[in-house]
Order: C-alpha cells, then structure tokens, then sequence
C-alpha cells in the first residue's frame, strides 16, 4: 500500500522494490529547483526489519553537490533519526522531505562543512558547482 502511494507520488519516478526485495525502493527523484532541477536523483530507501518501529534509511545514489549528502550518498534526514522517528510516519513522508532538502539546501542540516560554508559566503560559486555537478552525474529528468 506504501509503495502504491510512493509509486503515485509526483515528485518521483520508477519507484519499485529493488532486486524483488520489499524491505529495499529504489527510484528517481525529481527536484523543483535550481541547481538540482535539471537532472533526477537515484535514490534508495531500506527499510529495516524492525519498521515502523525503526526509521528507514534514505541514501542517494547518485553524486550530488549538496551540503546535506555525504560523498557515500548518506543524507542529513533528521525525521528518519531515532530522537525523531514516528512509526506512524509513511514511506511517503520520508521521499517528501528527502525532496525538500534536495530543493532548498540548508546550511544547518550538514555531511559536508565545506559545502555548507560556500552556500552561506559564496552562493553564486555554489550554484554553478551545483549546477555543473547536476549536468556530469543527474540522470535524464524522464517525461
């Protein structure tokens, strides 16, 4: 039923289990926003055996210029922390606010300090890195 919500979901595309396995989506997100509107994101969300009572861990797969995703794909979620996890929270809510963080990177949700810093004291510079980093690795936004 998660997964139906999921796959009706505007904001992604060819969300389905990966290699058969339920506990484990995979799919393309498509941000809103400049620098990251001109491409889409592999995403994967596993969920753990233990869920709802266990967050879900979102992880992007592919490479993106943000303060908030790490080099491995790890993204600064706080709603999937365990200070902060619901189990009443769905599937949907968590690719929702992953997409929200893609669209408007905030400084105070931060994997990578550096990046962070160039989006407050350089936001022209950030841009165009972002915007040259979405060209090399974001796949075809599908129609």
């Amino acid at each position: 039923q998660e997964l139906e919500e999921a796959r009706r979901w505007e904001g992604a595309r060819d969300v389905r289990p990966l290699d058969g396995n339920v506990r484990r989506w995979g799919g393309l997100l498509l941000p809103n926003n400049p620098p990251y509107n001109a491409g889409a994101f592999r995403f994967e969300v596993t969920f753990s055996p233990s869920h709802p009572l266990e967050p879900p861990r979102a992880t992007l797969r592919t490479p993106i210029y943000h303060p908030s995703v790490d080099a491995e794909g790890r993204v600064c979620q706080p709603l999937t922390t365990r200070a902060h996890w619901e189990p009443t929270t769905r599937a949907i809510q968590v690719l929702q606010d992953l997409l929200l963080q893609l669209d408007s990177p905030d400084p105070q949700r931060v994997l990578r300090p550096d990046v962070a810093r160039e989006l407050q004291e350089r936001p022209g510079e950030f841009r165009r890195r972002a915007e040259e980093h979405t060209r090399l690795h974001a796949e075809p936004r599908p129609d």
